[in-house]
Parts: C-alpha cells; sequence; structure tokens
C-alpha cells in the first residue's frame, strides 16, 4: 500500500505554524524572550495536533513536521533548552500527546531539516552547528514519533570525494537516538543516487528516493533500478520523495515543484509498494488529495510502518 505525505504546511486549511526571528527576539529581555517563544512552542504543539487530525480525517499516512517547530532553538545567541521555558512540561505533554495519536491512528511523521544541514562542510563551526540542529530534531523526534531525520549530501566544495569522506566521518560520530533516524536524500544539483547508495549500503542509513531530483540529475542508472536499490537500504517502510516541474522536464530550469502533481509523474513501479511517498508540491493538502484520486491507489489507506523506533 501507498501511504502519501503531506509535507510541512497547508494551503488550504487554517492551520498555521508560527516562528519568529532573531531581531525580533533581540528587542526583548532574556525572560521575554523565553516566555514568548515559549507561547510559540506551545501554539505550534497544538498546532501540530490539528495537522495530524486533518491527516486522519482524510486518509493522509505521513506528516512531515517543519523544522522550525521549536523556533531558534540551537540559534548561537537566542538558543534555549526546551526545560529553560515556562511550561515547558505542558510544551512537552502536548507534543507526546501528538506522538501517541500517530501510534493510534497510524500516521508516520519526518524531519527535513533546512538545507544549511551540511555534515559533508569543510568548516567545523558550519557541521557543529549542523549537528546541534539535528540534534534538536532527534529531541523532538522522541516525542512526537518521528522515524526519519532526511537530509542532503550537502555540497560538494571542490571536491565531491572529500566531501563525502567527511559526510561518512561526521554520521560515525552522530549519537545513535539520530543516527538510527538519519536517512540521505538524492538531490538535482551535486549527489546522483549512486553516489550516495554505497554510504547508505555500507553504514547502515536509508537513501530517501527523490525520483524529481533524479530526473533533473540523472546517474545512468533507470527509475525502476533505483527504486530497487533504494528499497534495499530500508529496514523500516522505505520514504520516496515525489513532484512535478513547474516549467516542465525539458525547460532549462525543471527543477521548480508544481503546484499539483502530474499523475505521470509517478513511476508505474512504486504501485505496488509499501512505501511512503511524501508529495512535494505548492498545493499542500489539496495536492496530495487530487494525487490519490487521480491515482485510485489504496483508497482506504490503509498500511504500517515497520520501525524498532516506535
Amino acid at each position: 500500500m501507498i501511504r502519501f505525505g503531506l509535507c510541512c504546511i497547508f494551503r488550504q486549511e487554517p492551520i498555521k505554524f508560527r516562528r519568529t526571528t532573531a531581531k525580533y527576539l533581540q528587542t526583548f529581555s532574556r525572560d521575554q524572550q523565553r516566555n514568548y517563544i515559549a507561547e510559540i512552542c506551545r501554539h505550534n504543539a497544538q498546532a501540530l495536533h490539528e495537522a495530524l487530525r486533518y491527516c486522519r480525517d482524510h486518509d493522509i499516512k505521513d506528516f512531515r513536521i517543519n523544522s522550525q517547530i521549536l523556533p531558534l532553538k540551537t540559534h548561537p545567541e537566542l538558543g534555549y533548552c526546551i526545560e529553560d521555558l515556562p511550561t515547558h512540561d505542558r510544551i512537552i505533554q502536548t507534543f507526546e500527546d501528538c506522538g501517541r495519536f500517530c501510534r493510534k491512528h497510524d500516521i508516520r511523521t519526518t524531519f527535513h531539516p533546512d538545507q544549511f544541514i551540511l555534515l559533508s562542510s569543510p568548516s567545523t563551526d558550519v557541521v557543529q552547528r549542523s549537528i546541534a540542529d539535528l540534534i534538536y530534531q532527534a529531541e523532538v523526534a522522541q516525542w512526537v514519533n518521528v522515524d526519519v531525520i532526511n537530509i542532503h549530501g550537502g555540497g560538494a566544495y571542490g571536491d565531491k570525494a572529500a566531501s563525502l569522506r567527511r559526510l561518512r566521518m561526521q554520521i560515525e560520530l552522530l549519537p545513535e537516538a539520530l543516527r538510527s533516524r538519519l536517512t540521505l536524500e538524492n538531490d538535482d544539483r551535486i549527489y546522483a543516487p549512486k553516489d550516495l547508495l554505497p554510504i547508505c549500503r555500507e553504514m547502515g542509513i536509508p537513501l530517501v528516493y527523490d525520483v524529481h531530483h533524479h530526473r533533473c540529475l540523472p546517474d545512468g542508472s533507470s527509475i525502476e533500478a533505483t527504486t530497487e536499490l533504494a528499497l534495499n537500504t530500508w529496514n523500516r517502510e522505505p520514504l520516496f520523495h515525489l513532484s512535478s516541474s513547474k516549467n516542465g522536464w525539458e525547460s532549462s530550469n525543471p527543477g521548480n515543484h508544481h503546484d499539483y502533481i502530474d499523475a505521470a509523474d509517478f513511476p508505474p513501479c512504486w504501485r505496488d509498494l509499501d512505501i511512503t511517498v511524501e508529495v512535494e508540491a505548492k498545493a499542500k493538502e489539496l495536492a496530495v488529495i487530487k494525487l490519490k484520486q487521480d491515482l485510485q491507489l489504496n483508497p482506504s489507506g490503509t498500511g504500517s510502518i515497520s520501525s524498532p523506533l516506535i
């Protein structure tokens, strides 16, 4: 069965996640900052519960959580421990309620950190900040039942082989709560599936196969063959990404995502797999619902995650 996933935010539903900026927060005293951040965290925990209820009611079996759900958590000057916030116990409780809701209704949750997460960077500072952000997401992951924290390979920095060696080294050093959830995803400019699959196989890191990126950055392997290779890296339900090109596959810039998914872009070889497919489309929940209708796949949405983390 296919588990279709919604990514982070809503196009039409009045479910909103709040953020703030460092510039704005710096106008407050430290106590005021903590009060304000706590208010946002409480709101976001409640909004996540609303998002999950929407997914349950609309047979969407996966939800990607925004990586800024605890805003500025690891900022070098304004960062905080959750225990330092007023009513932190209530915040954690609400997130844990989300995790229980997911287990009850068989909804998968994932993280896909922002593009500044660069474990392959030659800069020690960049890597340390990336790891701090990933550790924060692993903390939230334990509350809400997340089993995937998905990252890209990062930059090539003029030497792809050396960058991949740094990536391997940093993955080796990650704490288990993070590493056990970590996945790698092929991108549309630097790292094709064939670049990441050796790391995935050797280190036991699943590959999140993004077929849109593979179409933008082909590596000589077919979608069918790459799908099979990616499936073999997983010890739980595989997660793939799907999107359609806004400008068309023959354009000079096919990478931009369309509002919706062209059903013809759904690989036929995926139809009978037991996988999660996160729909990366700008129309968000509308795109997920339309794709499900267009494909007419497993309308009941039954499926289950087999994972040591859950």
